[in-house]
C-alpha cells in the first residue's frame, strides 16, 4: 500500500501555509531569454568544480515550462511557491538596464502563481551572482550593498504588488563561508580574509535592501538562513563543536537578533573584517517581519589540533543518511525552533526548506520514494511539536518542487517531488507528492 503522512492540514494553525521552494539557477535554464552569466556559470566551466562539469545552461527548462510546473504546484494543494529571481537574468550586468525578456518572464510566472490562488513568496538572492559583479569582488566588496539594494528596489517596482513575502538572501552562510572559505561553491575561494568580508557584507547588503524595500513601502520581508544540529564527536571535541555552532548556527541569527556576532567566531574571523564592520550592526539588527529557516542534517564536529582555526572537521555519524551523507535527525528541527523563537521573541518563524535526497527511479511509470514520505512526516511532527511548545511557526515549505540542478553536484542528487528525466525533461510526480495531496487537497478543494 502507498505510503502517507500520518498529519493532516487541521493538525496545523488555519493560517499555517504549506509550500514548495525552488531557485532560478537550479530550474530555469541560463543559455535562453537574454540572461547573463552568474558566477555559477563560470564555476561550472571551470574542470574540477562540478560533477562531470554539468551546467546549469538548460537545467529543468522552467523557462518555457513554467506553466506545467505552476500546474503542478497548484495540483498538490500547496497554499504558497517559494521562488527565486536570478539577478543576472534580470540584470546581466548586475546594474544597470533591466532584460526585457526577463522582466517579461517574471511578470508571466508571477501572474501565473496568482491565477493559481499560489501566493509568491519570492528570494531575491538563491546565489546567482552576476559575472560582471564578481569581476569586481563580488561579495567580498563593501559596494555590494548597493548593487544589491539597486536590484532589490528594481524587483519591488516592477512586481512588489503581487507578491505575498520578500526574503534578501537565501542562506548567507553558504554564501559567504561555503563559497569564499571551504571552496565547494562558486566563487570556490579558500580565502578567510574573502570569507570573513563576505560573511559581513552579506549582512550589509541585506540591512541595505531591507531598508530600502521598508521605504518604497513592501511588506513582509524576511531573510532565510541555514541551520543544522551540531553535536560533538566526541566529549573531547565539545570546543570544536562551539565553534561550528558559532559559524553556522549563530553568526547571522545574533548579528539579526542582537547587533553582535558571537564571541567563539570573532576569535578566527575578528581581524579579517573590514575596517570599521561595527558602525554596521544597528543596521544589521533592524527588525524583521519574519525569518525563514533551512534545515536539513546534524553534525558532528570533532577537533583537529595543530591545524589553522577553526582546527575542526566533520565525522560521519550513526544516524540513517539521505544520498547526500546527512544525517537525518527530526528532533533538531524542533529544538532549532524553538531556539529561534527565544532569540527573536514574538518574530513568526517559517521552514523554508527542508527535503532529503534519494535514490530515485521509475517503475511502471511510478516514482516510490517512502524514505522521503517517512522524513518529511518526521519533520512535520517536529513542526507540530515547535508550535505545542509555543513557537510562531507560520509555514513549511518543501525543497524542492523538482529534481534539479544541484550546484556543485549536478543532476546525480534528487530532492524532488516531481521526477525529472534530464534528457526529455518529462515530469512525472513521486509517491511523496502524492502524499502531499492526500493531506492538503481536502480544504484546498473546498476553499475553491
Amino acid at each position: 500500500m502507498q505510503p502517507a503522512f500520518s498529519h493532516r492540514r487541521a493538525d496545523f494553525p488555519e493560517d499555517f501555509l504549506f509550500g514548495a521552494a525552488t531557485s532560478a539557477t537550479q530550474i530555469e535554464g541560463t543559455a535562453f531569454g537574454g540572461a547573463g552569466a552568474s558566477h555559477w556559470d563560470t564555476f561550472a566551466l571551470t574542470p574540477g568544480n562540478v560533477v562531470r562539469g554539468e551546467t546549469a545552461a538548460r537545467a529543468c527548462d522552467h523557462y518555457h515550462r513554467w506553466e506545467e510546473d505552476l500546474d503542478l504546484i497548484a495540483g498538490a494543494g500547496f497554499d504558497a511557491y517559494r521562488f527565486s529571481i536570478n539577478w543576472a537574468r534580470l540584470l546581466p550586468e548586475g546594474t544597470g538596464k533591466p532584460n526585457p525578456a526577463a522582466l517579461a518572464f517574471y511578470d508571466r510566472l508571477i501572474d501565473g502563481m496568482c491565477a493559481r490562488g499560489l501566493q509568491p513568496f519570492l528570494t531575491l538572492y538563491h546565489w546567482d551572482l552576476p559575472t560582471a559583479l564578481a569581476h569586481r569582488g563580488g561579495w567580498a566588496n563593501r559596494d555590494i550593498t548597493g548593487w544589491f539594494t539597486d536590484y532589490a528596489l528594481t524587483v519591488q517596482r516592477r512586481f512588489g504588488d503581487r507578491l505575498a513575502s520578500t526574503a534578501t538572501l537565501n542562506e548567507p552562510w553558504c554564501v559567504a563561508w561555503l563559497s569564499h572559505f571551504i571552496g565547494a561553491h562558486a566563487p570556490g575561494l579558500r580565502d578567510i580574509s574573502a570569507a570573513a568580508r563576505a560573511m559581513h557584507f552579506t549582512l550589509t547588503a541585506h540591512a541595505g535592501a531591507l531598508a530600502a524595500l521598508r521605504a518604497e513601502g513592501a511588506k513582509n520581508l524576511g531573510i532565510v538562513l541555514n541551520f543544522e544540529h551540531v553535536d560533538p564527536a566526541s566529549p573531547a571535541d565539545e570546543g570544536a563543536a562551539a565553534t561550528e555552532e558559532a559559524l553556522f548556527n549563530r553568526w547571522f541569527a545574533e548579528a539579526l537578533a542582537l547587533g553582535r556576532y558571537p564571541a567563539k567566531a570573532l576569535q578566527g574571523l575578528e581581524c579579517w573584517l573590514p575596517k570599521g564592520w561595527q558602525a554596521d550592526l544597528d543596521a544589521i539588527a533592524a527588525p524583521l517581519d519574519w525569518l525563514g529557516v533551512n534545515y536539513y542534517r546534524r553534525a558532528l564536529k570533532a577537533a583537529v589540533p595543530g591545524t589553522p582555526w577553526p582546527a575542526t572537521r566533520e565525522v560521519e555519524g550513526p544516524l540513517p543518511k539521505t544520498t547526500m551523507g546527512w544525517e537525518i535527525h527530526p528532533d533538531g528541527l524542533s529544538d532549532r525552533l524553538v531556539k529561534l523563537a527565544r532569540l527573536f521573541p514574538g518574530l513568526p518563524l517559517c521552514v523554508t526548506e527542508n527535503g532529503m535526497s534519494a535514490d530515485d527511479h521509475i517503475t511502471d511509470g511510478a516514482v516510490a520514494d517512502p524514505d522521503r514520505i517517512a522524513y518529511v512526516d518526521a519533520h512535520l511532527a517536529a513542526c507540530r511539536a515547535a508550535i505545542a511548545a509555543g513557537v510562531p511557526l507560520k509555514g513549511y515549505f518543501y525543497w524542492s518542487l523538482m529534481d534539479n540542478y544541484e550546484w556543485a553536484l549536478g543532476y546525480d542528487k534528487r530532492f524532488g517531488l516531481i521526477h525529472v528525466d534530464f534528457e526529455s525533461l518529462k515530469r512525472t510526480p513521486k509517491w511523496s507528492y502524492q502524499a502531499f495531496q492526500h493531506m492538503l487537497l481536502p480544504r484546498t478543494l473546498s476553499a475553491r
